[in-house]
């Protein structure tokens, strides 16, 4: 623990852009980089702010607010989800975009770091209606993003059908078929197998990793899942698979718990019904609280939802042997320090949901090519790419006595400030 700062009694910051550079410092420091090197990655290289009208079902124009941020792009385009939600913000998406930078570089994908985000509840709107939101706000940022300049993908409340319309979007105005504008699309429209399920899979592999390093058997394993959204559901059927037990899920209004194991069919029936949720599921006890979930004595604990759901307030109810950021940046820097001190291996979001940028490099490739893989040589490549990342940070951070998110940022800094000075920058 003699690397780790002593927790600070300052008020904890749960605005993720100052996370992220509370993170970038630390790793910086340790490394020993020049300040000039901080200050350009403590920063986006642009931030997009775009306003857009959209004719509503009703006759109406309603008008929507959204952001594109590109962090670096030393190493190659920049790279990133676009999220659908009420609660985005400019700083939310700036540090999303920093974090793709770095998780990227962590997995040697040839990638900087974008993300994007329009203000909206896609659960209020029609089917019609979001078509329209996604192609205006596509052809909103359309200037800045291409295959060669900034590649969007799926995230919170987006899916293959919306990125669908917007590489049609961009098709129509670019007046050609541009399928490597965007992945995470369709298959019909150049789409990779595999990556629907890539990002949970990928966290399976690193999971499977830090269980051999703590001498665990996966099977029996016992699991908890904290966001039973697509992420999340898909990881809870992998790791049945593999015979580990899933005994508690929660979702934004509710948690559930059977120390025996779910019943993960029965509960997906709930969660899918419209009259139904999870906590309908007769066969399992409803959590008083849905954060309760975070404190139950399992050995791998996955958040798998937003930011911020372990912070100083209860990272030392965390029980668990493993957490597995399935979610982007859902741990704070002092509750890192909690966890690391309790001995618990955190897997970083940066490493441990890396499958889905991993596997969106792949469906580039692709598309590139006009040639594909069958979902099995997909599956083998994000293994292996995974397998090999989970080992670099593990030994660094043995090496240097530190948790594994210092270990990846200090991986990923090294692989950027190398193409930094490559180019002349610093």
């Amino acid at each position: 623990m003699s690397e780790m700062n002593v927790i600070s009694n300052e008020q904890e910051s749960l605005n993720p852009y100052e996370i992220v550079q509370t993170q970038i410092d630390h790793a910086g420091e340790l490394l020993g980089v020049s300040e000039d090197v901080l200050n350009i990655l403590k920063r986006p290289k642009r931030v997009l702010y775009v306003s857009f009208p959209v004719k509503m079902d009703d006759g109406s124009t309603r008008v929507f607010e959204g952001y594109r941020s590109q962090h670096n792009d030393a190493i190659g385009p920049t790279k990133g989800g676009i999220r659908f939600h009420p609660e985005v913000t400019m700083d939310e998406v700036k540090a999303l975009s920093m974090w793709m930078s770095f998780k990227c570089c962590v997995v040697n994908v040839p990638y900087g770091g974008g993300k994007g985000g329009v203000i909206c509840d896609p659960r209020e709107f029609s089917e019609g209606e979001i078509q329209r939101i996604s192609r205006g706000f596509m052809e909103a940022i359309a200037d800045i993003v291409g295959p060669e300049k900034d590649i969007p993908a799926p995230d919170v409340y987006t899916n293959s059908q919306i990125m669908g319309w917007m590489m049609d979007t961009f098709s129509r105005m670019k007046g050609q078929f541009s399928p490597g504008v965007i992945t995470g699309k369709p298959l019909i429209l150049g789409g990779s197998k595999g990556r629907n399920e890539a990002t949970a899979r990928g966290c399976v592999f690193a999971i499977e990793e830090a269980m051999k390093t703590l001498n665990k058997p996966m099977n029996g394993a016992t699991v908890a899942i904290q966001g039973f959204g697509n992420a999340g559901r898909i990881l809870a059927d992998l790791l049945a698979e593999l015979g580990c037990k899933i005994v508690a899920v929660s979702d934004s209004t509710s948690a559930i718990y059977q120390p025996e194991g779910l019943n993960l069919r029965q509960v997906e029936h709930f969660k899918d019904e419209e009259t139904t949720s999870i906590q309908d599921d007769p066969d399992s006890l409803v959590l008083d609280h849905p954060e309760d979930l975070l404190g139950l004595d399992v050995d791998i604990l996955v958040p798998a939802a937003l930011e911020n759901v372990i912070t100083r307030k209860n990272a030392d109810h965390i029980r668990a042997k493993i957490v597995a950021e399935a979610a982007n940046g859902p741990t704070t820097p002092q509750a890192d320090e909690i966890m690391f001190r309790k001995g618990i291996l955190v897997l970083p979001d940066i490493l441990a949901n890396a499958g889905g940028v991993i596997v969106s490099y792949f469906e580039w490739v692709q598309n590139l090519m006009n040639y594909y893989w069958s979902e099995e040589e997909v599956n083998s490549k994000l293994q292996e790419q995974m397998v090999r990342s989970y080992h670099e940070v593990h030994t660094l951070a043995k090496q240097r006595q530190i948790d594994l998110r210092t270990a990846a940022y200090m991986i990923s800094i090294q692989r950027i400030t190398a193409a930094m000075e490559a180019r002349g920058w610093v």
